[in-house]
């Protein structure tokens, strides 16, 4: 009896109106265009400006995207997962209220926080409950307001973060198509190196920490890209020997945008050419959980029946790993 497997079936995304480009920036840090560009690969990044408007909005945009383009009825849903370092509120699921709003009433929900590699985490557990047998119908968002947690005076961090979010809907297949393998991988010692001080059970908020502006995403820049590039490049080629794939095999490198270099470095070390290459860090910048739903949004008219990606995400945690796709439609 063959694998059922799970594959994706349909894409939506949704990026904000108000776009923060490298120009703007200066106006504001001491930066400049040619260096973030030189060393991040940035030009522009989107900012969700809508008052009262959390990374829930965001989610509930691209769900709505992929829900009218594909004209799938959301009762029909029965799980939604949110990949997302920024949820609304504490506590409450930000998953929940998205599934609410999106008329998916028939469908439990929670959220998953694997900072930039939450979406990546996010396609094996999506995966695994269509594999299972005991549902049909997955909706998987990835999305973050990552404005929400950036000291617009850091030159460190301002440059590199945008809000967006992106959703894919994973369905079973008889074709051997979708998801064929992963390798995921985390270790605790990146957690120095990337994180937010305050706001969690070991240093609540307090009148000292908002002063001290321990509520902000801090990243040793240095150490972060050293583990980056290394741990991305090998898990990627990894994935490809371990399913016997030459460089000729794969289609699409789907990868993390939170660097130029790191991308550079990950599809040297697969072998593959530029045009093999998903991008479009230079418009949207890092959106953490959102990136990679965000390339399948932006890349799916280019994408047939049959064609090899393989995944590959970084981030805090330190939390990494990389998952071989076989695209399962022509759009």
């Amino acid at each position: 009896m063959k694998k059922q497997t799970a594959a994706i079936t349909a894409v939506g995304g949704y990026v904000p109106d108000f776009v923060l480009s490298n120009k703007v920036l200066e106006t504001m840090v001491d930066t400049n265009d040619e260096w973030i560009t030189s060393r991040t690969g940035i030009k522009e990044r989107r900012i969700l400006k809508k008052e009262n408007a959390g990374t829930s909005y965001l989610a509930i945009k691209a769900a709505e995207d992929l829900l009218n383009k594909s004209g799938v009825d959301p009762k029909e849903i029965e799980f939604v997962l949110v990949a997302t370092a920024t949820p609304d509120i504490p506590v409450a699921a930000t998953a929940a209220f998205v599934a609410s709003e999106i008329g998916a009433t028939n469908a439990f929900s929670y959220d998953l926080q694997a900072a930039c590699s939450s979406f990546l985490y996010g396609m094996s557990t999506a995966a695994s409950y269509i594999e299972s047998g005991r549902y049909k119908k997955v909706l998987l968002i990835g999305a973050d307001k990552m404005s929400s947690i950036i000291d617009y005076t850091d030159r460190t961090t301002c440059i590199i973060f945008g809000d967006g979010a992106g959703a894919v809907l994973f369905e079973p297949n008889d074709e051997g198509l979708g998801l064929q393998d992963e390798y995921l991988r985390s270790d605790g010692v990146g957690r120095q190196f990337l994180k937010i001080d305050a706001g969690g059970s070991i240093l609540p908020a307090s009148e000292e920490t908002v002063k001290n502006k321990q509520h902000y995403v801090y990243q040793d820049g240095k150490s972060v890209f050293k583990f980056a590039v290394s741990n991305m490049a090998d898990v990627s080629a990894l994935i490809m020997d371990r399913n016997g794939l030459s460089n000729e095999d794969v289609q699409w490198l789907v990868p993390h945008q939170a660097n130029r270099r790191i991308i550079d470095a990950t599809s040297k070390r697969m072998g593959l050419e530029a045009d093999k290459v998903m991008m479009n860090i230079h418009r949207y910048g890092n959106t953490t959980s959102a990136t990679l739903p965000l390339l399948l949004y932006d890349y799916e008219k280019q994408l047939k029946k049959g064609d090899n990606l393989v995944f590959a995400a970084f981030g805090g945690g330190f939390t990494w790993g990389s998952i071989y796709l076989k695209w399962a439609y022509n759009s």
